[in-house]
């Protein structure tokens, strides 16, 4: 089925249409939620929210862009929500926790699995964890996540620079790096 054939189905509440779209998007949009949840149980509870608004909003795709990039700012908007909503986006740690290494660009050895990082990503705070996600990998601006957070600009930008301190200590302490001074873009092997 094409991907015109599965819109076009979708938007006429098609259920092999449907099925046939989360079939071949849904495990590309687990992973994007995963990088958000805390857990499995949340991600598939994003995952499964996010795909009844993609359902009864298919009539808002224009066909400008990506179909895949139209489903995934709604999976990200629906992960931010859900965060939200379970207040577990309030979670935060002490200021003293976070600044204790000096913060160093991208300092991953270049071998780490995506899988490796995803988890080590999953032990920030969820605050950390999703500014970073919504930077480092979703590409938006400091300024696009204070709005769609609710906070300061400012706050978007210290979280991030005490997600990726945070994300250095956790590494060193498991060993994945050796040395702070490994070089190496940590985003393309998380992004995969």
């Amino acid at each position: 089925m094409t991907e015109q054939a599965i819109i076009n189905g979708c938007m006429h509440n098609d259920p092999i249409a449907q099925r046939e779209l989360y079939n071949r998007y849904s495990p590309k949009m687990l992973s994007v939620c995963y990088r958000f949840a805390h857990n499995r149980q949340d991600a598939e509870d994003m995952l499964q929210e996010g795909f009844i608004k993609v359902f009864t909003q298919m009539n808002t795709f224009q066909n400008r862009g990506a179909f895949e990039g139209w489903i995934r700012r709604i999976i990200v908007h629906t992960c931010i929500n859900f965060l939200k909503k379970n207040k577990k986006f309030n979670e935060s740690v002490e200021l003293a926790q976070a600044t204790h290494l000096h913060t160093r660009e991208e300092t991953i050895p270049s071998i780490l699995q995506g899988k490796q990082i995803i988890e080590c990503i999953r032990q920030l705070p969820v605050g950390y964890r999703t500014v970073l996600n919504l930077y480092a990998l979703e590409g938006y601006s400091h300024k696009e996540i204070a709005e769609m957070l609710d906070i300061e600009e400012s706050t978007s930008r210290s979280q991030y620079t005490r997600a990726k301190t945070m994300l250095e200590t956790i590494l060193l302490k498991r060993k994945i790096v050796d040395s702070p001074k490994q070089e190496y873009n940590w985003l393309a092997a998380f992004s995969k």
